[in-house]
């Protein structure tokens, strides 16, 4: 076979990037072939920063050359093409844009389910609206999304607005909240079977791609537990600190003292900005004064002591609050109890925020 550039394409044609599915000449990744002194030389082109596929491609390479040019020498230099880079740029830009405006990141964690996170997180932010603050809201419970429907929006749909140049998401408002959620974009019935990494990258699309504009408060409703979603999250994101719900249940107690302890570890050191003791105790509607302590007493506020942290609020299990959560309608708007319970938690929340700039 002549030693020529057609020929060495021709080659190279056998060989498929796996990830891609196409051979590496149709991809382009082939550039500047140069015969000289018998030595075959040119510029293999990676598709992207960290491609796991780069050495054996380049060793596929160098071997189906060797073998259909025994005498010639090859020499492969690996290089991006500065389009690549510049269209990289350009999406980190775009994933980071919506959040320019945002005075205050929150994440709210509980160490386990079923502690009630979802419906702290919703009458917080709807507490916080009713103020006159600028609040969002990111439903990052992404296997089990349940903002939409608690906020009585779960048949919107988000549309995509244009913002200088970038394609961002309109968060859909209610209650002045503005709200995201992965619940927005697929089936109520269907069930997200997503790895780590595929959840996190839409949890950042979410976060940063969002158009929020001018905000005083973005929380995010994070999922139970101390997973790979919650180390990207701080990780990714600038959070001013985070607040941790439990019930008094010295189960759930066991499982919210390991949330504060990852929060506070040396490469995440995220401020815990306070506790919420939720189902704190039992009162029915027409004995407003009664208190039955189902799961425990006190078990938060015990807690929060131990652990040096200010407690927030002890919230009741109230009829209102479950029925708030399925109507779409947030307690904090029912005018009895469970208003000045959240709006308390609010005044709370904005004394931490306060507290922690002057520390600053």
């Amino acid at each position: 076979m002549n030693l020529n550039e057609k020929n060495i394409l021709s080659q190279l044609e056998f060989i498929i990037h796996p990830e891609f599915e196409k051979n590496i000449v149709e991809l382009g990744m082939i550039e500047n072939i140069s015969i000289s002194d018998n030595e075959i030389s040119f510029y293999l082109l990676l598709k992207r920063q960290h491609d796991p596929f780069a050495t054996s491609i380049k060793k596929k390479c160098e071997q189906l050359l060797s073998e259909k040019f025994p005498s010639a020498k090859i020499k492969i230099t690996e290089q991006r093409k500065q389009q690549q880079n510049t269209a990289k740029q350009k999406d980190e830009q775009s994933q980071n844009y919506g959040l320019k405006n945002v005075k205050h990141i929150v994440a709210i964690a509980s160490g386990k389910g079923g502690v009630g996170k979802s419906t702290i997180s919703v009458n917080l932010a709807a507490a916080l609206a009713s103020k006159g603050f600028k609040t969002g809201l990111i439903d990052a419970d992404i296997y089990g999304p349940s903002i939409p429907k608690m906020f009585g929006v779960e048949d919107k749909q988000p549309m995509m607005v244009k913002v200088e140049d970038f394609e961002l998401i309109e968060p859909v408002e209610r209650y002045n909240v503005k709200i995201m959620s992965i619940g927005f974009f697929i089936n109520h019935d269907d069930a997200l079977i997503w790895r780590a990494p595929m959840a996190t990258n839409a949890l950042k699309q979410l976060a940063g791609g969002t158009y929020w504009g001018e905000l005083d408060f973005l929380l995010i409703d994070l999922p139970p537990g101390t997973g790979d979603i919650h180390i990207t999250m701080t990780q990714e994101l600038k959070l001013d600190g985070v607040i941790v719900v439990t019930t008094p249940q010295p189960v759930a107690l066991a499982d919210a003292v390991k949330g504060i302890n990852m929060f506070r570890q040396e490469k995440i050191n995220i401020p815990i900005l306070g506790l919420v003791e939720n189902m704190a105790w039992f009162t029915p509607n027409e004995l407003p004064e009664n208190r039955y302590y189902i799961f425990g007493n006190n078990g938060g506020k015990n807690l929060a002591t131990k652990m040096q942290i200010p407690l927030l609020a002890q919230v009741p299990i109230v009829q209102s609050i479950r029925q708030g959560g399925d109507d779409g309608i947030p307690a904090v708007f029912t005018n009895d109890i469970q208003t000045k319970v959240f709006d308390e938690l609010a005044d709370n929340f904005l004394k931490q925020i306060i507290f922690k700039n002057i520390e600053n």
